[in-house]
C-alpha cells in the first residue's frame, strides 16, 4: 500500500466521491476517450462553468427531478450554471438545440435524445465544436457506432426486476394464464424501452415456466394519456379476459393503463400494475385508494442528474475522463414502502 500524504483535494474530487456512494459506475474495459462522446481538449479549466442539459419530456417528472438533481449538484460544486432545455418529442428541435448551445459557447452538453438516431449528429457537433457531450437516460453512439458515455439506468435489470414482482403477484393471487393477459405498454423504437418490456417478459416467464398468460403488446408515446387511450381498444377486444399484468416502459405507461382498465370496469383485485418509476403508482398509495398499481420499481431522477453532472465538471474543471457508464440503483417499492424509500409523488 502506499504510504499516505497530504495533499489538496478540488471540490469538484469531493463531489465525486460523495456521489459514488450512490451511483455505480460501470466503466467499459475501453479509456473514455475512445467512447463517442470525448473530447481530447477537457480540463482542467477554471472559472464559472455553463453545462447545458438537454430533455426530451421535460415536463415529465423524472425528467423534472433529474433537473433538480443537476441543479444541486451544481450547487454544490460552485460556480456551474446550468442550461436546462426542454425538447419535447421533437428530434429537429434537439439538433436545433445543441447547435444553439454550441454557439452559446457552453463548456458541456448532457442530452436525453427525443430519437436515438440522431445521436451521430449531435455527437459530431459537439466534437466539431470542441466541447464534450454525454447521453443521459437512452444511449447515443456516433457514426462510427461508439457510445456516448452514459448516465441512467440498466434497462434489462429494472425489466428483470419488474418481471420477477408482475410473476410474484400473479402467482400470489393464483390466477391462470386461460383468464389473464399481459398488457406491455412502451414506445417500441426507443431501445431502452425494448429492454425494458423484453426483460420483464423473461424475468416472468423463467419465474413462471412456459405457461404464462398471452402478452399484448401496445405502442404508445411513453404518456400517460396516450397509453389510456391505446389500452381502450385492447381491452374492448378482449371482453373475456377476468385478470390483467400491467408492465410498460415507465411510469406513465403502467399508470395510463391500469387507469384505462379500471374505467372499463375492472377491479382492482384483477389488475396487478407493476410501474417503472414510482413517481405516478405512488399517487394512488398517498390518497389510500383500492387500486391495480400494486408495485413500482423506483428510480430517482435526481441521482441519474447529479451523477450526469458531476462527471460532466469533473471532466471540464478537472480533466477527470468521463465514466463510460454510470448505473443508477434501483428499489421495489409498493403501498407498504414507497415513502421510506424516498419516492417523490406527484
Amino acid at each position: 500500500m502506499a504510504a499516505f500524504t497530504r495533499r489538496k483535494v478540488s471540490r469538484t474530487s469531493l463531489i465525486l466521491a460523495t456521489a459514488a456512494t450512490v451511483i455505480l459506475l460501470a466503466t467499459a474495459c475501453t479509456s473514455g476517450a475512445e467512447t463517442g462522446g470525448d473530447v481530447a481538449a477537457s480540463g482542467p479549466k477554471s472559472g464559472k462553468l455553463t453545462i447545458a442539459y438537454l430533455q426530451k419530456q421535460g415536463d415529465q417528472q423524472y425528467f423534472v427531478d433529474e433537473a433538480d438533481g443537476a441543479k444541486a449538484a451544481a450547487k454544490s460544486l460552485g460556480d456551474v450554471n446550468i442550461k436546462v432545455v426542454d425538447l419535447g418529442t421533437d428530434a429537429n428541435k434537439a439538433i436545433s438545440a445543441v447547435d444553439s448551445v454550441i454557439a452559446q459557447k457552453v463548456d458541456g452538453i448532457i442530452i436525453v435524445v427525443p430519437d436515438q438516431q440522431i445521436g451521430p449528429q449531435v455527437i459530431a457537433a459537439a466534437k466539431a465544436a470542441g466541447i464534450p457531450i454525454m447521453a443521459s437516460d437512452d444511449i447515443i453512439k456516433d457514426a462510427a457506432g461508439k457510445p456516448a458515455a452514459f448516465a441512467g439506468f440498466d434497462g434489462t435489470a429494472m425489466g428483470n426486476a419488474v418481471g420477477t414482482q408482475a410473476a410474484k403477484l400473479y402467482k400470489d393471487a393464483g390466477w391462470s394464464a386461460a383468464d389473464t393477459r399481459i398488457l406491455s405498454g412502451y414506445k417500441q423504437d426507443l431501445s431502452v424501452c425494448t429492454q425494458r418490456v423484453d426483460g420483464a417478459k423473461d424475468a416472468f416467464t423463467k419465474a413462471i415456466g412456459s405457461d404464462i398468460p398471452k402478452i399484448v403488446d401496445i405502442g404508445t408515446d411513453n404518456s400517460a394519456t396516450d397509453a389510456q387511450n391505446k389500452a381502450g381498444a385492447v381491452i374492448t377486444a378482449n371482453a373475456g379476459v377476468k385478470h390483467w399484468v400491467v408492465w410498460g416502459c415507465n411510469d406513465e405507461n403502467e399508470t395510463g393503463i391500469v387507469t384505462a382498465l379500471q374505467n372499463s370496469g375492472v377491479a382492482p383485485a384483477n389488475i396487478a400494475g407493476v410501474g417503472l418509476g414510482a413517481y405516478l403508482t405512488c399517487k394512488d398509495w398517498a390518497a389510500k385508494q383500492d387500486t391495480g398499481n400494486k408495485a413500482a420499481l423506483f428510480i430517482s431522477g435526481v441521482e441519474v442528474g447529479k451523477a450526469a453532472l458531476t462527471s460532466m465538471v469533473g471532466l471540464v474543471r478537472d480533466g477527470t475522463k468521463l465514466p463510460a457508464q454510470s448505473i443508477a440503483k434501483t428499489a421495489m417499492v409498493d403501498s407498504s414502502n414507497w415513502e421510506a424509500a424516498g419516492v417523490v409523488c406527484t
